[in-house]
């Protein structure tokens, strides 16, 4: 049986203590699954080097987006 396919979850950076060359406040990063992490209070973000790390979850509120923002917010800059 093949695995569900999630659409995308994206939240907006509220706090950037500790990274503040990693993440900005007031912009959206896409979140990806990490049942793991969010036990820990943690949250898997691609963030402004364009991998995905572990940040405070407590650090970004989720946002819902309508289908055609997430798919222009998941596309690369040039």
């Amino acid at each position: 049986m093949e695995a569900e396919k999630r659409p995308p979850r994206f939240a907006i950076c509220i706090n950037n203590s500790g990274y503040v060359d990693d993440l900005k406040v007031r912009t959206v990063y896409q979140v990806l699954p990490d049942e793991s992490a969010a036990r820990s209070n943690y949250l898997r973000v691609i963030d402004e080097t364009g991998e995905d790390y572990l940040y405070p979850a407590s650090y970004f509120v989720f946002v819902e987006v309508p289908p055609e923002a997430a798919e222009a917010l998941m596309r690369r800059a040039p």
